[in-house]
């Protein structure tokens, strides 16, 4: 399936690319924590990684871990701005269930 950026977030990311001056693609992934076991981690990418899996969503390159792919694997990444508030939204099919302050997951 893979994992993909909605329009409005893959503006985003390549303007903070452009901005940055440097980047090859964003990187997603899962990490243990918080009180429902699993939280997301982004970061811009500057090099590609050995074991790193690749998706092109809207112009973007996405690189995923192998570890973290079961976990996110179908999930579609947006970007929304509400009120003051703006950020990333993540559309994960995988998810059972999400802690009450939103930071972690479990599936």
């Amino acid at each position: 399936m893979g994992i993909t950026l909605t329009e409005t977030a893959a503006r985003h990311v390549q303007n903070f690319i452009a901005k940055r001056g440097k980047g090859v693609g964003l990187r997603i992934g899962v990490r243990t924590t918080g009180c429902s076991g699993m939280a997301y981690k982004l970061e811009f990418a500057d090099v590609l990684g050995d074991d790193d899996l690749q998706f092109q969503s809207n112009g973007v390159t996405l690189l995923v871990d192998p570890k973290s792919l079961p976990y996110i694997d179908g999930m579609e990444l947006d970007f929304q701005r509400e009120g003051l508030n703006e950020g990333f939204k993540f559309n994960n099919p995988n998810v059972k269930n999400e802690c009450g302050c939103g930071e972690s997951f479990q599936v």
